[in-house]
């Protein structure tokens, strides 16, 4: 096994997830997978991929290695004869909070792998921050302000942090006319430490100044969509993302309240890697979703505007 076959079985391992789903992906053994590795670490003088029951990790200087190894691999593929034609081919693996990935990001995956079907992907909908280089993914989508980084970004729009209740929940226990009045009201978790939490909102009413209110949970729940199936059925008022709950808002089963005191937009972006590689998938997904998913948070954001008392995203 040279080294370029060795990188090459790397890269799908990676990919895949796996060293036995890389090697399925080349029509190779696991075996073949295993000393592509070791060869690779014989090479570097240390480990470069740390496998468990969970899947595969690299190291950091794994993911120095495994960089190279994509530049040299696309560089060469750029010289076969098959790469020559515009056709898109290959491996996606991107990343998406669960459900954001479910309810936007899918969709858009299904139509762009219904135009190329020799593209393969994998898609890990996770609610914690992904490491792209040490697990192998090439698009994140992130619901956040980002760092400085080498990757690539575009911003895809923004969404609001907005506090929510059934419309028989606030005839019944009336509308808090400022945070301090969440006291005396039942309000639902959506986290895993617990039953108290802390909410951002502004210190008044068009304030761009923010200060965290601490709030006693009677239900504490790890799911967004559960949290809000609680509070269509009245159990209290739940704060979610605003293209969580834009359908129940436009139907009118929830009302958004303390719109005035919504903490600052959160950015949506889209990151990924540059690809030196003719026909890769990652751009070409790119180019796919990106109006998609930007047409898709303007019309959340019409549906939000568009009901009384409700303020722009």
């Amino acid at each position: 096994m040279d080294r370029l076959d060795a990188m090459e079985l790397a890269v799908a391992a990676i990919e895949a997830g796996s060293l036995a789903g890389g090697a399925r992906r080349l029509g190779r053994s696991a075996a073949a997978a295993t000393r592509a590795i070791a060869i690779l670490e014989a090479e570097a003088g240390e480990t470069l991929l740390l496998r468990s029951t969970r899947g595969l990790r690299l190291t950091e200087t794994g993911a120095r290695h495994a960089a190279v190894w994509r530049e040299i691999l696309g560089r060469l593929a750029e010289l076969r004869p098959e790469h020559t034609s515009n056709e898109i081919s290959g491996t996606l693996v991107l990343t998406a909070p669960e459900l954001f990935g479910r309810l936007k990001v899918a969709p858009v995956l299904e139509s762009f792998l219904g135009l190329h079907p020799k593209v393969q992907a994998r898609a890990l909908l996770l609610n914690r921050m992904v490491d792209m280089t040490g697990e192998g993914v090439d698009v994140a989508i992130r619901l956040a302000h980002l760092q400085d980084s080498s990757l690539m970004a575009l911003k895809l729009g923004e969404v609001r942090q907005v506090l929510c209740a059934s419309p028989g929940y606030i005839a019944h226990r009336g509308e808090p006319l400022e945070p301090a009045d969440l006291a005396a009201h039942s309000c639902i978790g959506v986290n895993a430490e617990g039953n108290r939490e802390l909410w951002m909102f502004r210190q008044k009413a068009g304030s761009a100044k923010t200060r965290s209110v601490q709030v006693q949970t009677q239900l504490s729940i790890t799911s967004a969509a559960a949290g809000l199936d609680a509070a269509l059925r009245g159990k209290g008022l739940v704060r979610v993302l605003s293209y969580q709950v834009a359908e129940y808002l436009a139907a009118g089963k929830l009302r958004c309240v303390l719109p005035s005191f919504e903490p600052e937009r959160i950015p949506v972006n889209m990151i990924f890697r540059p690809t030196p590689r003719p026909g890769s998938p990652v751009r070409a997904f790119v180019d796919h979703a990106v109006p998609i998913l930007r047409r898709e948070l303007l019309q959340t954001a019409a549906i939000v505007d568009g009901l009384p008392d409700q303020q722009a995203y």
